[in-house]
């Protein structure tokens, strides 16, 4: 059935009930799972706009990666929990969706296992979610969950 099983999260309510359905699956049909949280790259307009600590690194793209990494990590020991053991976290940085297929080209996947909302933007609500625009241009089956 599925080998390799890709699971995008960002964090939200939604991208872990997914991750849950991917462990699911995985269990079933034995198959690899990858994990995957993706940040949005900030110009330099909207790093000079944004706040952060004096502490924090000063790159905006450092603090999201940090935090994808959180992420990403959190979702990986919520999987090994549902006895997937062999669970990989990868964070990537770019255009979302894009970039959530474009990875799962790279490695093989043969299906994306996605919430159906997650923390998307007003941006999102009027263009389009994530895990829409995912299911109109990946290779393989997409399960919205």
């Amino acid at each position: 059935m599925f080998k390799h099983i890709l699971a995008p999260v960002d964090g939200s309510r939604n991208a872990m009930v997914a991750l849950e359905k991917a462990a699911a699956l995985r269990a079933l049909t034995d198959a690899d799972l990858t994990i995957l949280t993706v940040f949005r790259h900030h110009s330099p307009l909207e790093a000079s706009l944004s706040v952060s600590r004096k502490d924090d690194p000063e790159n905006v793209d450092d603090i999201m990666r940090a935090y994808a990494r959180e992420v990403a990590e959190s979702a990986k020991a919520r999987a090994v929990a549902l006895g997937a053991t062999g669970a990989r976290a990868f964070v990537r940085s770019g255009p979302v969706a894009r970039t959530i297929v474009a990875f799962g080209r790279e490695h093989g996947v043969d299906l994306i296992v996605i919430g159906s909302r997650g923390l998307g933007s007003v941006e999102g609500f009027l263009l389009g979610s994530v895990s829409h625009k995912v299911s109109g241009i990946a290779d393989c089956p997409v399960l919205l969950v």
